[in-house]
């Protein structure tokens, strides 16, 4: 049974009457919404938050851009000394679609090396310049990065700026990683926080494949 069926079990023929004229009431008021929505534009879209979900929402993005045949790019930031399965599926079937670019070595407290891990981070930022320049990209993932703008790896008014003046009109940028810098978000057109409700780490469950990687 549909949640449609569900709500309306039971109701007499009057309740019935009134639920669909309700309904089409939402429905005109929602489709005079929409009308007014005719432009687009190229995103800064960031997720951000305690909560896990974050990356997942980004590649979710990305594979729609592949869906639909559109170029798109991933620079991750941090991460990089694990191979996961959205890189593995992409490298193997969607490269002709989708540039994929590791340039992380792994969290700051693996590699405890942070002139190290400045020059990477430097790296993958000159990296997601250089993809974002090129219009063909529709979107340009940039996982993690607010972990290296957290730890002032990256000059944050160096981000903000470039978006504000170099990045395309159509393009979209999407920044992952917890604790976003304000700044950030005040520029953002799209901003989620994912919100810690529980997580299996803390009953003892290890990241799982499938579901962290």
């Amino acid at each position: 049974m549909s949640d449609s069926e569900t709500e309306t079990a039971g109701m007499s023929e009057a309740e019935l009457a009134r639920h669909s004229e309700k309904m089409a009431k939402k429905k005109q008021a929602r489709e005079k919404i929409m009308a007014t929505k005719t432009d687009e534009k190229g995103l800064v879209i960031v997720h951000t938050g305690k909560g896990k979900g974050k990356s997942t929402a980004g590649f979710g993005m990305i594979f729609r851009h592949i869906a639909h045949g559109k170029p798109c790019a991933v620079v991750q930031f941090i991460k990089g000394a694990m191979l996961t399965g959205e890189r593995e599926l992409i490298e193997k079937h969607f490269s002709d679609l989708c540039q994929f670019h590791t340039l992380g070595e792994g969290f700051t407290w693996e590699t405890q090396d942070r002139a190290r891990d400045v020059a990477m981070a430097q790296k993958a930022w000159e990296k997601a310049k250089e993809l974002i320049r090129d219009e063909r990209n529709s979107m340009v993932l940039l996982d993690e990065i607010n972990i290296a703008l957290r730890y002032d790896y990256i000059d944050v008014a160096e981000v903000i700026d470039f978006l504000r003046t170099e990045k395309p009109y159509m393009t979209h940028v999407v920044l992952t990683g917890r604790n976003a810098k304000e700044e950030l978000i005040e520029i953002a057109d799209l901003a989620t926080e994912m919100e810690l409700l529980k997580h299996p780490f803390r009953s003892g469950i290890k990241a799982q494949i499938g579901v962290e990687f």
